[in-house]
C-alpha cells in the first residue's frame, strides 16, 4: 500500500502535468474503479466533463483533485495496485485500464488510471470548509503539513492507551505512516514497536516524530518506496528508497548499527521487522 512519500510524488507529478487542465471526457472502464462514487460510472464521467482540474492535493496517503470554481474534489484511491498515469493519447493502452481522462487542449497527453487488483479508483466527493473531500474530513494532518501540532500529538499518544506503531498507524492520530516507514522510524529511534505509548516522553516522542519526518524525506527525495511495478509515478517510473531501507524486509541481515540479525514478528495482519538489541522489548510486569 502506497504511504505518504509515494502519493506525495504522485501529487507532484499530477500537479506538473494535469493542474489547469480542463477536462473533455471521461471514459469509465471497469464499474469497480468508480465504486466508491454513488451514481456509478457514467454520472461520474457526465459530472466531470468540462470541469477545470485545480492543484492537486494530499492529507496523509490520500490524494484528491480539486475542480476549480467548485466544491467538489475527485478523490483518488490507490488501493494496493492503482496507478495515475499520465501518458501520450496514442500510447498503447495498458492491460488494467480502468479509467481514462481525456483533456481539451493540445498537449497530447491524458491522465489514467490502471489497476491490477481493483481495489483502488476515483470518486468524486463534496469539499469541507477546510477544503478536504467530506469522506476523509477524519483524517488527521500528516507530520509534513506546518500545521501538525506536535504538542497535541503528544498529549493524544499518552492518553491513547496503546502501543507505539498502532499509535503510528492511526489515521485519525496522524496520517500517512503505514507499516514500512513506521518500522524505519522504529528503528532510527531505537524503540520496539510494542513501547506502551503512555512511557514516551514529550522528548521521545519528538524525537520519534523527527525520525517519522527524516525518513519520509529520504524517501521523497529518491520517489518513494518499490517493491514491485505496481507502485511507480506518474511516467511509470519505481522509486529507489528499498535500496535504503534499515529495517523493513531485513529479517536476518545484520543491522547497519550494531550487527546483530534482524528479526521479524507477525502483527496485526502484517510483519513487524526490528532489532532485537537495538530495540529491546517493553519488560512485562510481573
Amino acid at each position: 500500500m502506497p504511504e505518504l512519500p509515494e502519493v506525495e510524488v504522485v501529487r507532484r507529478g499530477l500537479e506538473r502535468w494535469v493542474a489547469g487542465r480542463t477536462v473533455e471526457a471521461v471514459e469509465v472502464l471497469h464499474p469497480r474503479a468508480v465504486r466508491r462514487h454513488p451514481g456509478g460510472g457514467a454520472d461520474f464521467a457526465a459530472r466531470l466533463r468540462g470541469e477545470t482540474i485545480g492543484v492537486p492535493q494530499r492529507r496523509g496517503k490520500y490524494l484528491w483533485l480539486p475542480l476549480e470554481g467548485r466544491d467538489l474534489s475527485v478523490l483518488g484511491h490507490l488501493g494496493m495496485s492503482g496507478q495515475l498515469l499520465v501518458q501520450p493519447q496514442d500510447a498503447p493502452d495498458e492491460k488494467h485500464l480502468r479509467i481514462r481522462v481525456r483533456f481539451d487542449d493540445a498537449a497530447g497527453t491524458e491522465l489514467r488510471f490502471v489497476d491490477q487488483r481493483t481495489f483502488g479508483g476515483l470518486s468524486l466527493h463534496e469539499n469541507t470548509p477546510e477544503g478536504l473531500p467530506d469522506v476523509i474530513a477524519h483524517i488527521a494532518r500528516d507530520p509534513l503539513d506546518p500545521l501538525f501540532d506536535e504538542v497535541a500529538y503528544h498529549l493524544a499518544l499518552r492518553a491513547k492507551r496503546s502501543t507505539v506503531k498502532r499509535a503510528l498507524m492511526d489515521q485519525s492520530l496522524i496520517s500517512g505512516v503505514g507499516n514500512i516507514y513506521a518500522d524505519e522510524a522504529l528503528w532510527r529511534a531505537r524503540l520496539h514497536y510494542e513501547r506502551p505509548t503512555a512511557t514516551l516522553t514529550r522528548p521521545r516522542s519528538a524525537e520519534l516524530l523527527g525520525h517519522v519526518r527524516d525518513v519520509m524525506n529520504a524517501a521523497l527525495a529518491v520517489g518513494g518506496t518499490s517493491f514491485d511495478s505496481l507502485y511507480v509515478n506518474v511516467n511509470g517510473e519505481s522509486g529507489y528508497f528499498d535500496r535504503s531501507l534499515d529495517a523493513y524486509g531485513r529479517e536476518d541481515e545484520p543491522c547497519r548499527r550494531c550487527g546483530t540479525p534482524m528479526r521479524r514478528r507477525p502483527w496485526m495482519n502484517r510483519s513487524s521487522y526490528f532489532c532485537p538489541r537495538c530495540q529491546r522489548p517493553p519488560r512485562v510486569p510481573s
